[in-house]
């Protein structure tokens, strides 16, 4: 009888245990990939494992798409939260973390057409066509605004629409935005903060050196340097304290887009229609690798990466697709064996959204 309760109960805990594994594996275990339709009348997310390549929901962003020529149109926070730029109707759709997957939050309304998003130092930033804001994050909760600033062009002129490329957070004190202006070199504003907030003074202006054309996509260190593309004069440059201090050729047409993991600064290369592994000291850019990955025949189009996964948005034929890799901790990337085809013609943005063990 002894032998048969020790049994029954070592059985029982067993399968409480795999039970519990499963419950606990079904709420935040799965690495997303997260897209944009980009649909100019019905913008929409399209949410995917990004291991096992499985589309898993589809969710309306509330707004308008549109958005194009930037980076960062969807973003993600710690795993937890997922903004998504509604171009079209001047508002930015926030999803929250749930179990392995995503819904639907809120929707933030911005000073001008939402482009491109950031988060840090316990905020949300949004650059737009003219503007760049703040809003405060409470917890998991995106607040009001607490700051805005006008986007300036090198010489006091408001930026054309079109021009804003990317945001990103320097430090506690600053942001950058990059700004396109071809034929003119471009410009990157120097935004400063105020406890978080957007200050309210007018942005510093720096110019792209001369020579060079479009500042672009660009990835920060921890030490507040800055690798920022100069995509149509295929170069790379080094951002920081203000001014740009080193340039050089990128080896490969047109890169416009990057993501950095640890050390490593990957550049999506639409003109050659490839990825590039670069490293980045605080005087000099090195490419690690001038031809890291291909994107056979389609034009990238932005590019994230984490917790060992990497995607990339592209474009070809009036047809988008979202290519997944594994990366090692050298930066080697390997391919997944498929591509994702999306079904719409100018899907944009893309976030991957690690695991989190919160509820």
């Amino acid at each position: 009888m002894w032998k048969f309760v020790m049994r029954f109960t070592a059985g029982l805990v067993l399968v409480m245990g795999v039970s519990g594994a499963h419950l606990g594996a079904d709420r935040h275990d799965v690495t997303l990939a997260v897209t944009m339709t980009n649909d100019p009348t019905a913008n929409a997310i399209r949410v995917y494992d990004a291991r096992t390549q499985a589309w898993l929901h589809t969710l309306p962003t509330q707004g308008k798409g549109g958005v194009g020529g930037n980076g960062r149109g969807v973003q993600q926070h710690r795993g937890e939260i997922v903004a998504v730029v509604n171009n079209g109707s001047n508002t930015v759709a926030v999803f929250r973390r749930h179990q392995n997957g995503l819904r639907f939050e809120q929707l933030v309304t911005t000073t001008s057409a939402p482009v491109s998003i950031d988060f840090g130092n316990d905020h949300m930033y949004v650059a737009g066509a003219t503007t760049v804001d703040s809003f405060v994050l409470n917890g998991n909760h995106v607040g009001g605004l607490d700051g805005t600033a006008s986007l300036e062009l090198v010489g006091g002129a408001l930026p054309p629409n079109g021009s804003t490329a990317q945001v990103d957070v320097i430090d506690e004190h600053r942001l950058l935005v990059t700004l396109k202006t071809d034929p003119d070199p471009g410009t990157v504003d120097v935004v400063a903060l105020d406890h978080g907030a957007i200050s309210g003074e007018v942005p510093t202006a720096v110019s792209a050196p001369a020579g060079t054309l479009t500042p672009f996509g660009f990835s920060v260190y921890p030490d507040g340097t800055a690798l920022i593309t100069l995509a149509h004069s295929s170069q790379d440059g080094l951002f920081r304290d203000g001014a740009f201090k080193t340039v050089v050729a990128a080896g490969q047409a047109a890169p416009c887009w990057t993501t950095r993991v640890g050390k490593y600064v990957f550049t999506a290369n639409t003109g050659s229609k490839t990825l590039s592994r670069l490293v980045a000291t605080g005087n000099n850019t090195f490419i690690d690798s001038p031809l890291a990955a291909t994107i056979p025949g389609r034009a990238p189009s932005d590019i994230d990466a984490a917790r060992g996964e990497l995607g990339v948005i592209d474009h070809g034929a009036g047809q988008s697709h979202l290519t997944l890799f594994t990366y090692n901790a050298f930066g080697e990337l390997k391919a997944a064996r498929s591509v994702i085809v999306l079904g719409v013609p100018n899907a944009n943005g893309v976030a991957i959204v690690p695991p989190t063990d919160n509820d």
